[in-house]
């Protein structure tokens, strides 16, 4: 009857993950999407604790088990409540590595299990899945944590001549162990497998050193993709199928992501996978200076030409979230409107620092969902646009994606702001973006430069406009 009612009780949160899943794909009902997919998560960790049973037997344990929830919860909380929006990214990143820890670590208690057994009892399947489940959670790991520290900013890219080689050959090695291991299982099998997770370790912080920061966003994706796919092994170890749902749901979601934003960015996958996706600007031989002058542009000015203009794009970048000023924004926003000026927003695939970074930002200061335009949507209508203002955004407006075969960021589809009339980009300098590289169209005929702290400029911005 118990097994009856927790199969049940899977059921229903294998269905709240999926319906939690498609609300995130709207800001208006993601949020209740969450507390969906949380409810879901929780009746099968209650479920689990109380009515899963191995040979006739329950859990046990409970007070190591509500311990390790507690602790979970409290730091979970506090992390959540405290972080940044700037932050947000590293956040994730944190999380995800700590996904793929929980796997790994799975793992390692499984074999432990199978190396006090008769070896030559063991399934090939069940020693491939756990197997699998250790290389995939300690690469998801070591890259997530290096994804964290670059993010950051406390590790630096670094790569080596040959490395890619590098990285194919560790790879090949795993795979050539994991091979050994599982057809065989030697006598030294404990060292074998240990071997397998340090070089795992070892391939998941090659795999992310060299990726520049422009890529992170890519990257990110694709580590999340791994912790799915590393979770759903634990879910054929265990038989449970929650587990296995999640982490399916997951590891599918991250990789369609993932490939959706290659193509974004005109990159390939395949790179991504043999670790030289995103090279760091400097490491391709890319020009980091344009030649030109730029010009600035006064707040008086910038406020008579978005006054009277018939239609203003607004494009949201990292430096928007650095200086918290959506909510600056969304104001500046509403008193254009209120002049009967046309405003949208342009919204890059992979600005900010993780994917959907500026929607979430824009959708805290209830910018309303239809003024958030996808790339292909504003390129189309830049050509009948009076003013673009960009807002701290500096590679995915950068015109060397199609004029300059030698950038790294060549090939790139970006947004066509100098279509427009007017063009002026708020910066607090004239230093690179995130690629490390100059961006010509600071120094465009149409472009206009207004230095200073996006949300200080956009609340005097509003002031401004006011007193017109």
């Amino acid at each position: 009857m118990e097994q009856h009612l927790l199969t049940l009780i899977y059921l229903i949160s294998s269905v709240t993950f999926i319906v939690g899943l498609k609300m995130l794909s709207h800001p208006a009902t993601a949020r209740n999407g969450n507390f969906v997919a949380a409810f879901g998560m929780t009746i099968a960790i209650f479920g689990t604790i109380f009515h899963y049973q191995e040979e006739g037997r329950h859990l046990g344990n409970y007070p190591w088990i509500f311990g390790g929830i507690l602790i979970g919860a409290v730091v979970g909380t506090l992390a959540a409540k405290r972080v940044k929006m700037t932050a947000m990214p590293e956040m994730v990143s944190l999380f995800n590595g700590m996904g793929g820890a929980c796997a790994a670590l799975i793992s390692l208690v499984e074999f432990d299990h199978l190396s006090h057994t008769d070896g030559a009892s063991v399934e090939p399947g069940f020693l491939l899945i756990i197997v699998l489940g250790l290389i995939i959670g300690s690469v998801s790991f070591a890259g997530s944590i290096i994804a964290w520290g670059k993010l950051n900013g406390s590790v630096k890219d670094y790569s080596f001549k040959g490395q890619h080689i590098f990285n194919l050959l560790l790879l090949g090695v795993i795979i050539g162990l994991a091979v050994y291991l599982i057809g065989w299982m030697p006598a030294q099998s404990i060292l074998v497998f240990y071997v397998i997770l340090f070089l795992s370790l070892l391939y998941g912080v090659f795999f992310v050193f060299p990726i520049g920061g422009a890529d992170m966003p890519v990257v990110i994706s694709l580590l999340n993709s791994f912790t799915g796919v590393a979770a759903a092994c634990g879910g054929f170890l265990y038989e449970n199928k929650v587990m296995l749902t999640g982490g399916i749901l997951v590891g599918a979601a991250g990789t369609l992501l993932t490939i959706l934003m290659c193509k974004a960015m005109n990159r390939s996958l395949t790179n991504v996978l043999i670790g030289s996706f995103g090279a760091s600007a400097v490491g391709r031989g890319s020009s980091t200076s344009v030649q030109g002058t730029h010009k600035e542009i006064s707040l008086s000015d910038t406020a008579v030409l978005m006054s009277y203009a018939n239609k203003v794009f607004i494009v949201p970048g990292y430096g928007l979230a650095v200086a918290q000023a959506q909510h600056a924004c969304h104001e500046l926003e509403k008193l254009l409107e209120s002049k009967g000026v046309t405003v949208k927003y342009a919204i890059h695939p992979v600005a900010g620092r993780m994917p959907g970074h500026m929607n979430v930002l824009l959708a805290e200061a209830d910018v309303p969902y239809d003024k958030l335009l996808e790339m292909e949507q504003a390129n189309e209508e830049f050509s009948t646009t009076d003013v673009v203002l960009i807002l701290g955004a500096n590679d995915v407006v950068n015109p060397a994606a199609k004029t300059d075969p030698s950038s790294p960021i060549y090939g790139m589809p970006i947004l066509d702001v100098e279509l427009a009339k007017h063009v002026i980009v708020n910066k607090r300098s004239m230093k690179p973006g995130y690629a490390g590289i100059e961006n010509e169209l600071f120094f465009r005929p149409k472009t206009s430069m207004l230095f200073g702290d996006a949300k200080k400029v956009l609340q005097d911005l509003v002031a401004e406009i006011k007193n017109l």
